[in-house]
């Protein structure tokens, strides 16, 4: 199958299917300026993460990760969904869409349009902070002030706990909730797309293995090599950017 039979397929597949599971990482928001952490270059080759263990019993480690957080949090806090964003609310819009399950942490999901009962954010969110005692959920802007001023470790208001961005650290267990409620869509879901992601890191990559393995058809759209790429249940693989290939294939589908 060449690239326009493929793309093609895609579009037919989701023009056909109104129970779409969609699987996202961090390919789908480099366009819209978010760096990815595990390619080349990436956030990862120049920093070593503070594993949550540490975060929880060491000052130093919770400076450590505050200070590579703040460093970031412009980027994301004015970060715009892009045309590939934009598409998947369309899905919802549109009736099609099951369960968006997303690695990503840049909430660009929910700024594109997704509504959070539909969304997933496997690995948390950076556009909200969390206390680790009474889990209360806050604005992450005054904790990045506070900490900017005063290069201390924001505590809770509520409770005096430690507060730390709502994102899963090395370490931290998911929480066992999205992993059930994201399988279980998987086993109704009548497609599942992969979309920029290169499915390596588990377990959330094994969600849309559990619609493969009952027959759904699985489709990967990502710009370089994925775990999946060879596994047999894959029923077509595209590569490319998936800000070029998705909304195309999107609009036309639901002509």
């Amino acid at each position: 199958m060449d690239y326009s039979e493929k793309i093609n397929s895609l579009t037919k597949y989701i023009k056909e299917s109104n129970k779409i599971l969609i699987f996202t990482g961090a390919g789908i928001s480099t366009g819209s300026g978010i760096p990815d952490f595990r390619g080349p270059g990436g956030v990862w080759s120049r920093r070593q993460p503070v594993y949550y263990d540490d975060f929880m019993t060491s000052e130093k480690s919770r400076i450590e990760h505050w200070d590579y957080k703040l460093e970031g949090w412009a980027g994301f806090k004015n970060a715009r969904p892009n045309a590939a964003h934009l598409a998947i609310a369309k899905l919802e819009s549109a009736g099609k869409l099951l369960k968006l399950v997303t690695q990503n942490i840049d909430g660009l999901h929910h700024k594109a349009g997704n509504s959070r009962n539909k969304t997933i954010e496997i690995h948390g969110t950076n556009l909200e902070v969390e206390c680790q005692s009474c889990l209360k959920r806050f604005d992450p802007d005054p904790f990045f002030e506070s900490f900017a001023n005063s290069r201390k470790p924001p505590i809770c208001p509520s409770c005096k706990g430690l507060i730390k961005p709502a994102t899963i650290s090395f370490g931290q267990q998911l929480r066992s909730v999205d992993i059930a409620e994201a399988e279980k869509c998987a086993q109704e879901a009548d497609l599942v797309l992969s979309i920029g992601s290169t499915l390596s890191v588990y377990p959330a990559a094994s969600v849309p293995l559990v619609a493969a393995e009952l027959g759904v058809p699985y489709i990967i759209i990502n710009r370089g090599m994925t775990e999946h790429d060879n596994h047999p249940k894959v029923k077509i693989r595209i590569e490319g950017d998936v800000v070029e290939i998705l909304p195309g294939a999107v609009s036309e589908a639901l002509e």
